[in-house]
């Protein structure tokens, strides 16, 4: 019917409504104007209530949309409610011929049954047949009444009224084919946006499935520190943590240091630290506390525009308690096997010593059975002695950032760095990527931060700074301690070796650690250098490769 000529809003109203419903909606507007013209007929055109033509016309019209009401269209085949404007032609062309010469502009009332018929989108060649013809009949009468007299105006009214009437026909109906395109289209992009909607949930929903099968945690936020996506795994550490705000970083949360019991600061948590735009790896902290409590070892990419704006990050979380722990169990378990031989061991050395030294007064044999006891209690203690070093032989190198390193060392030092009134300071850039096995370089350097801790037994300063080129990264721990001499310098990566002046000042050590730390990083391809002077402080430098292991490595 008409609806092709509404909005889309009003369309889906009229589109509800009965089929006796919509008829009567098309035909009101023409029924109003006829019904005010009946009714201001008496006053303004009295000598029209004599005509019988004018007065039939206006009744038909009454009739018509009676019927709107009365007629059951829904039941009826073929929609023939079509039948309404084709009679309205009729009943204006009675009013309009009856009302000649007082009303000869009722014609007009013809753009009511064109519009209907023109928009209802059915009968198109009838419908532009009828909106020529029905003017052109309504029209007639009046020229022809004319005859033989009739003029050129005459003529012309009879023609160019149907033909206007037939271009409001045509433009109506390219309005409507034009229209019904637009909803065609509109309806078309409407399923392929639903289908795109019922695609990218799928993709999601594929997405959040693979997510939770990693056994990592995985989030990324927005620069503004909005969670954009998150596994369950990275939920668990949140609940673990006991985070429970709404900005991701923010707010009391229970994630600490090293030594598992400093809570770290807020711009230090590793989500922070990726909204900050820092990009670092192998970051490791302790989420939880008491029983529950679970290491996890963390690393952050940021996540930049095309035009290189920072809009968020991404942060990754492993759960590495089994691993650390493990660590732990092992490192005692050597630390204990090595005490338990060690004592033994030095208790037998020190007594075939003692009975050596009297060999003159023993038979030669029992003299050189004793030898071969020395000689293989010594051969048995250096071997307890690697076994305490055992740990620095294998080493797995991987493109890792020295300066979380240097962070996490620093943070392990603090406490006994302030026992000792010794102020620490880094100057490393991040990220520092180097070569290397964290665990590791790690390892070297808390021994070379924890050494330039107590060789400042009067306090000082302990600064680790960096720099790096293409192909090796060099690590400095400088400290404003005792120092020592360049001939001491010299040896004091020899195993067991320990300087005068450090016995004198009765500083613990075996002289191991230093070797040790040397072995680790000669097994990484890189050096490890020591500039002393005494009462200067000293200086070691590690170098590291760059980015893969060294050509002669």
């Amino acid at each position: 019917m008409a609806e092709a000529l509404f909005h889309r809003g009003p369309g889906r109203i009229f589109r509800r409504l009965g089929p006796r419903a919509q008829v009567v909606l098309c035909q009101l507007p023409l029924t109003v104007v006829v019904a005010v013209i009946a009714l201001i007929t008496p006053s303004a055109w009295p000598s029209l209530l004599g005509s019988p033509w004018y007065g039939a016309g206006v009744a038909l019209h009454g009739l018509l949309f009676l019927a709107c009401f009365m007629v059951p269209w829904e039941r009826l085949p073929h929609r023939p409610y079509l039948l309404i404007p084709v009679l309205d032609f009729v009943a204006i062309g009675l009013m309009r011929n009856g009302a000649a010469p007082l009303l000869p502009g009722l014609a007009v009332l013809v753009v009511f049954p064109v519009i209907w018929l023109s928009a209802s989108g059915m009968l198109a060649r009838s419908s532009l047949v009828l909106s020529f013809l029905g003017p052109f009949f309504i029209m007639a009468p009046t020229a022809v009444g004319h005859l033989p007299a009739g003029t050129a105006s005459d003529l012309t009214t009879v023609v160019l009224f149907p033909v206007m009437m037939l271009a409001v026909s045509l433009a109506i109906r390219f309005a409507s084919v034009n229209l019904r395109l637009q909803q065609r289209e509109l309806a078309e992009k409407d399923r392929e946006l639903r289908n795109l909607l019922a695609a990218s949930r799928e993709r999601e929903k594929l997405l959040e499935t693979v997510m939770d099968a990693t056994d990592v945690g995985i989030a990324a936020v927005d620069r503004s520190g909005h969670f954009l996506v998150s596994n369950s795994r990275q939920r668990n550490f949140r609940r673990a943590t006991g985070a429970d705000e709404a900005i991701p970083g923010q707010g009391h949360q229970l994630i600490f240091g090293q030594d598992r019991r400093t809570l770290l600061p807020p711009d230090r948590r590793p989500i922070s630290r990726a909204m900050a735009g820092e990009s670092f790896a192998d970051y490791l902290v302790w989420a939880g506390e008491g029983p529950e409590q679970r290491a996890v070892s963390t690393a952050a990419r940021p996540l930049v525009s095309e035009d290189g704006r920072l809009t968020g990050a991404v942060v990754v979380y492993t759960d590495v308690t089994g691993w650390v722990e493990s660590l732990a169990a092992n490192q005692d378990l050597i630390s204990n096997v090595s005490h338990e031989f060690k004592n033994p061991l030095n208790s037998i050395i020190g007594n075939v010593d003692l009975v050596l030294e009297e060999a003159e007064s023993l038979p030669p044999h029992l003299a050189q059975r004793l030898l071969v006891v020395q000689r293989n209690a010594e051969r048995l203690l250096e071997l307890v002695a690697d076994l305490t070093a055992s740990t620095a032989l294998n080493v797995h190198p991987k493109r890792t950032d020295l300066a979380s390193l240097v962070e996490t060392s620093l943070s392990s030092a603090l406490a006994s760095a302030q026992r000792s009134h010794v102020e620490i300071a880094a100057d490393v850039p991040s990220p520092l990527w180097a070569y290397a096995d964290p665990l590791r370089i790690g390892q070297v350097l808390d021994n070379l931060v924890s050494n330039a801790i107590k060789y400042s037994p009067d306090g000082g300063r302990i600064s680790i700074s960096a720099t790096a080129d293409r192909q090796w990264v060099r690590l400095s721990v400088t400290d404003t301690g005792m120092g020592m001499s360049h001939d001491d310098a010299a040896k004091v990566f020899n195993r067991f070796f320990r300087t005068e002046s450090a016995q004198k000042a009765a500083i613990p050590g075996a002289g191991l650690g230093l070797s040790i730390t040397r072995m680790i990083v000669e097994r990484h391809g890189g050096t490890i250098m020591c500039e002393s002077g005494e009462g200067q402080g000293s200086t070691f430098t590690v170098t590291l490769p760059a980015e893969g292991p060294p050509p002669s490595f």
